[in-house]
C-alpha cells in the first residue's frame, strides 16, 4: 500500500470531516492500535478548543438575555407616567445603569465575535491534523501486519513443498520396502522371512514408534 500525505491531504481538502473526539468508534480504535504522543497532543487541544467554544457560545448567549432584560427594564421605566419627582429621579438613574450594563454586555459580545468566528476554523484545522496522525497510525499499522501476512504465506507455502516432498519420499520408502518384502518371501521362502521378521521384528518396531 502506497501512501502519500500531500495526495491524502489534497483528496480531503473539501471533505467534510465529523470531530474525531467526539467519536466513539474512534476512541475505541487505539485499543487495536494503540496512540502517539502527537496523537494525544492534538486530541488534548482539539477538546480544549470544543469547551472554549462551548463556553464562548453559552457566555453570549447569556450576556444577550442580559441585554433583553435591561432593555425591558429600561421600557418598562420609561413607559410608567405615573411617578412623582423622586421616582422619576430614580427610574432616570435605572435607565442610565441600564444603558451603561448594555454597553458592557455589547462591548463583551463583540470582544467575542472574533473568536466566534474563529474557533470552527480552528477546530476544522486541528481535526483535519488528528485525523492525518490517525490515517498514518493506521496505515503503519496495516503495512507492518501485511508484511508479517505475507512472512507467514511463504513459510506456509514452503512448509507445503516440503511436506508434499517428504509425503513423497515415505510413499517412495513404503513402495520399496514392500517390494523388498515380497522379493525376499519369493526368494527365500515363508519360512525363512517368518525367521527373519522374528529376529528383526523388536528392531523394527522402534523403528516404527521412533518414526
Amino acid at each position: 500500500m502506497a501512501y502519500s500525505e500531500e495526495k491524502f491531504r489534497e483528496a480531503i481538502r473539501e471533505k467534510r470531516i465529523p470531530v474525531l473526539v467526539l467519536d466513539n468508534k474512534w476512541h475505541k480504535l487505539f485499543k487495536k492500535t494503540g496512540t502517539t504522543d502527537e496523537i494525544v497532543r492534538l486530541e488534548g487541544e482539539l477538546t480544549e478548543l470544543l469547551k472554549r467554544q462551548g463556553k464562548v457560545n453559552t457566555d453570549v448567549k447569556g450576556l444577550k438575555k442580559i441585554k433583553s432584560d435591561l432593555m425591558n427594564d429600561i421600557v418598562t421605566h420609561m413607559n410608567d407616567g405615573e411617578q412623582n419627582a423622586s421616582q422619576k429621579s430614580e427610574a432616570e438613574k435605572k435607565i442610565t445603569e441600564n444603558k451603561r450594563l448594555i454597553d458592557e454586555a455589547n462591548e463583551k459580545i463583540d470582544a467575542y465575535e472574533d473568536e466566534i468566528l474563529e474557533l470552527p476554523r480552528k477546530i476544522e484545522e486541528v481535526n483535519r491534523e488528528l485525523m492525518i496522525h490517525t490515517m498514518e497510525l493506521c496505515y503503519d499499522k496495516l503495512s507492518a501486519n501485511t508484511d508479517e501476512i505475507e512472512e507467514i504465506a511463504d513459510w506456509i507455502h514452503n512448509i507445503r513443498i516440503e511436506l508434499k516432498k517428504n509425503l513423497i519420499k515415505k510413499q517412495e520408502k513404503e513402495y520399496y520396502n514392500a517390494e523388498l518384502y515380497s522379493f525376499m518371501h519369493d526368494i527365500f521362502g515363508p519360512d525363512v522371512v517368518e525367521l527373519f521378521d522374528m529376529r528383526y521384528e523388536p528392531q523394527l518396531r522402534r523403528n516404527t514408534e521412533q518414526a
